[in-house]
């Protein structure tokens, strides 16, 4: 990534720093300047698409989580990843981009019901994969690659099933990459291929 690139911006936003990265311009971010700089970004720098809203859990660090987004400017053809730390490793929160960007409002959903972050000044924070009532988050690293056995949401189905939402078999698991290489030659596979559904796990 081109220097010139980063020094136009840090002259601007002096509170950034250059975040490593193999492909785009990515740089960190203070939480309490991210709506501040987006809109500078979305206003004067033509990066007028969010693309996508995540997050990294890096479970025993602190801080623990780390909000990921992605800007494009749909002029230039440019991609910026900014990344903005939480600052409580328990109840984590950054602020909401929906003023900024209308895509933030799904994405933000999707960031919250999966890794637990909260998004303050969101319109309408709930679940939009899970059922509201579901009590984990499971993309944070304590969770399960199986997943936890959980009551359905649905009394009346539940009553009449007598069924849980189980745990999924793992199916010859855990799943590792191929190596490295394109995307589309290196899906993940059963790092032991020699047990499944139907035949035991070896011991």
């Amino acid at each position: 990534m081109a220097e010139s690139e980063f020094a136009q911006l840090k002259q601007r936003f002096d509170y950034l720093t250059e975040r490593e990265s193999a492909d785009h311009l990515a740089v960190n971010c203070p939480a309490e300047k991210l709506v501040e700089l987006c809109t500078a970004l979305r206003d004067d720098s033509g990066y007028d698409l969010l693309v996508d809203v995540t997050a990294v859990d890096w479970d025993a660090q602190s801080p623990r989580f780390t909000g990921i987004y992605h800007l494009l400017s749909t002029t230039r053809h440019e991609y910026l990843r900014i990344a903005v730390d939480c600052a409580d490793d328990i109840q984590p929160s950054l602020p909401s981009l929906c003023g900024v960007f209308a895509a933030a409002n799904w994405h933000e959903r999707e960031t919250y019901d999966l890794m637990g972050i909260r998004y303050e000044g969101h319109p309408d924070l709930r679940r939009i994969l899970m059922w509201d009532a579901y009590p984990y988050h499971p993309l944070r690293k304590e969770f399960p690659l199986a997943g936890i056995e959980t009551p359905l949401p649905a009394a009346d189905v539940a009553e009449s099933t007598h069924a849980k939402v189980l745990p999924a078999p793992m199916m010859g698991g855990p799943f590792v990459s191929s190596g490295d290489g394109p995307m589309s030659q290196t899906e993940p596979r059963a790092r032991d291929e020699s047990w499944t559904e139907e035949k035991e796990k070896p011991v």
